[in-house]
C-alpha cells in the first residue's frame, strides 16, 4: 500500500529579536566558553540559565550533511546559538569505494557526543537536513541498506527513457540526476525481494536512526521522487508504476515524526520526551537560515557545489534547465543546484592558498579568463548536462589571477541562474544574502555583486544546521499547540 501523509502549512521563521544595546535594568552577559571534543574540534556554547533557575529551559537541535561534511547547531526559542560544532566524514572503505552509510551513521553519532553534555539534556527537539536526491534502499521489516546510496550528483541515464514516457514533459523528476531515476534504475535490476523494500533519502535515513519509524521522509526531499508539493500527494502517474510501494509516507518539514529512541535517549542524555522532526534538503536549510521572507530575496550557497534558491509568488518547474520549486506556504522556492562551487576551489587550492591569495584579487575588475569550473563532467543547472566537460585552461602564470578567474567564473554560471529564472517567469531576484562556506571569502561576494549586477551580502546565520534547527523548534511548537 502507498505510504502517503497530509502536509501541513511550511512557516517561514521571522528573525529572532536582538538585545538591545543599552537597557534600563541589569543584563547578565552570556559567558562564551569553547569546548573541544577528541577530534579537536570547537564547538561554542554560553553558560547562562536562561530559565530563570528553574530548570524548564528548552532548546532545539538541527544537523546538516552536507556532501563535505556535517554540522550540528543548538538554538534556545528566540533563535539564539547555544552550542555548534562540525565534523568531516570519517573515510570508512568497502572495497575500492567509500563507505557513505557508515561514514554518515558514525558522523551522526558524533556530532551528538559532540554536543555539551549540559545543554544535551536540555533539547526538546531535533531535526536534519541532507543532501537532494540523495537516495537509499532499505528493506522495509530490517532498515538493512540493499546497495550503495545513490549520491546526489550521481547520474542514471538507464533510467531516464522510462521516467520521461510516464511523467510529464519537462517535469523535475525527467533529470538522470533525480531520485525517480535512481528508484527505476534500482528497481530495473529485478533483484529478488525488490518488493519489499523501502526508499528513503539521506535526511530520512539519518532520522530513521533517531526515532526508529521506518518509511517516513519531508515534501522537500520528496520532490525529485515525484511528489506534487502543490496537490500534496503522489500523482496518479506515479502511483500507477510498481515500484511506488517504495515510496515514503510524506509529511511537512518541520512535523514531529515520534520520541527519540530510548537507547539513544539514554547513551546521550537527552530528556525523555524529546521529539524527533521530519527534515528537509541542505539548500533550503540554508535558505530557511537566512530568513528571507520577502518575494525577491534569494539565497546562493556555496557549499562544495553552488545552490541557488529565490523566493517566488510563481512556481516554476522544467527538467531541462534542472529548475524546480519546493512549497514554502503560499509561496514557492525557486532555484537548482549546480556541480560548480567548493569542491573545485579544494582540489586546486588549500584553504591557506585561498585565503592568501584572494587577500591579492581587486574584485572591481574584471577576469579575462572564461572556465567552466567542475571537478568531473556533468551538470545540473543553470543547464542539465551529464556529459558537460570541466574547463579549466589556460591556467596563467600567476594564482591569484587563476583563483580569480575561477571565483568569478562561478559567478557567472551563478548570474546565468538568476537570469534564467527570470526568463521563466518567477519573481525578479532584487537582493542576495550567502550561505555556506564561500560566504566567508569577502572578495568574492564583492565579484558576485559585481557580476550579478545585485547588492549581495552574507545572510546572519549562514549554516544550513542552523535551519535544520529551526525546524526542529517549528516541530516542538507544533506538538505543543502554538
Amino acid at each position: 500500500m502507498l505510504r502517503q501523509f497530509q502536509i501541513s502549512s511550511f512557516a517561514l521563521f521571522q528573525s529572532p529579536k536582538q538585545p538591545e544595546c543599552c537597557s534600563s535594568r541589569s543584563v547578565t552577559l552570556p559567558r562564551t566558553r569553547l569546548y573541544r571534543n577528541r577530534s579537536g574540534l570547537r564547538v561554542m556554547g554560553d553558560s547562562v540559565d536562561r530559565s530563570g533557575g528553574n530548570g524548564l529551559e528548552k532548546l532545539y537541535l538541527g544537523m546538516d550533511f552536507g556532501t563535505s561534511g556535517a554540522r550540528f547547531t543548538v538554538i534556545d526559542e528566540q533563535g539564539v546559538i547555544r552550542a555548534e560544532g562540525k565534523r568531516e566524514y570519517p573515510p570508512f572503505m568497502r572495497e575500492e569505494s567509500m563507505d557513505w552509510v557508515s561514514s554518515w551513521k558514525a558522523t551522526l553519532f558524533s556530532l551528538l557526543e559532540d554536543i555539551p553534555i549540559t545543554l544535551r539534556s536540555l533539547v526538546s527537539s531535533i531535526s536534519l537536513d541532507g543532501t537532494s536526491a540523495t537516495t537509499l534502499i532499505l528493506n522495509s521489516e530490517s532498515g538493512e541498506v540493499l546497495c550503495q546510496p545513490f549520491l546526489y550528483n550521481q547520474s542514471c541515464p538507464d533510467a531516464l527513457p522510462e521516467v520521461k514516457s510516464i511523467a510529464p514533459e519537462n517535469h523535475t523528476v525527467c533529470s538522470g540526476s533525480s531520485t525517480l531515476c535512481k528508484l527505476v534504475s534500482w528497481w530495473n535490476l529485478k533483484l529478488p525481494n525488490r518488493e519489499s523494500a523501502i526508499l528513503l533519502h539521506q535526511a530520512d535515513w539519518l532520522l530513521w536512526l533517531l526515532h526508529g519509524r521506518l518509511g517516513v521522509s519531508d515534501y522537500n526531499n520528496a520532490l525529485k521522487v515525484g511528489y506534487d508539493p502543490e496537490s500534496e500527494s503522489y500523482p496518479s502517474w506515479l502511483i500507477s508504476q510498481p515500484y511506488s510501494q517504495l515510496l515514503p509516507v510524506v509529511q511537512a518539514p518541520g512535523t514531529s515524526i515520534g520520541n527519540l529512541k530510548d537507547s539513544i535517549r539514554r547513551q546521550f542524555g537527552f530528556p525523555d520526551d524529546c521529539i524527533v522532526c521530519t527534515g528537509t534538503t541542505d539548500s533550503i536549510a540554508a535558505f530557511l537560515a537566512a530568513r528571507a521572507t520577502e518575494p525577491g530575496k534569494a539565497v546562493t550557497s556555496l557549499g562544495s557545489t553552488l545552490a541557488i534558491k529565490l523566493l517566488s509568488t510563481k512556481r516554476v518547474d522544467d527538467a531541462r534547465y534542472g529548475v524546480y520549486s519546493h512549497r514554502l506556504d503560499d509561496k514557492w522556492l525557486v532555484g537548482g543546484a549546480s556541480n560548480t562551487g567548493g569542491a573545485i576551489l579544494r582540489q586546486l587550492f588549500s584553504d591557506e592558498q585561498l585565503e592568501r591569495l584572494s587577500r591579492e584579487i581587486n574584485p572591481t575588475v574584471a577576469s579575462t579568463l572564461d572556465y567552466y569550473p567542475l571537478k568531473s563532467s556533468g551538470e545540473r543547472f543553470p543547464i542539465a548536462d551529464p556529459n558537460l566537460a570541466p574547463r579549466l585552461l589556460p591556467r596563467p602564470s600567476s594564482d591569484v589571477e587563476y583563483l580569480h578567474g575561477i571565483l568569478e567564473s562561478i559567478a557567472r554560471i551563478e548570474g546565468k541562474g538568476y537570469k534564467l529564472l527570470k526568463e521563466m517567469g518567477a519573481t525578479e531576484a532584487e537582493e542576495v544574502l550567502t550561505a555556506g562556506g564561500g560566504a566567508k571569502n569577502d572578495k568574492w561576494i564583492k565579484i558576485r555583486e559585481r557580476v550579478l549586477g545585485l547588492p549581495v551580502s552574507k545572510a546572519v546565520h549562514t549554516e544550513a544546521s542552523y535551519g535544520a534547527s529551526l525546524l526542529a523548534l517549528k516541530g516542538a511548537k507544533q506538538k505543543m499547540g502554538l
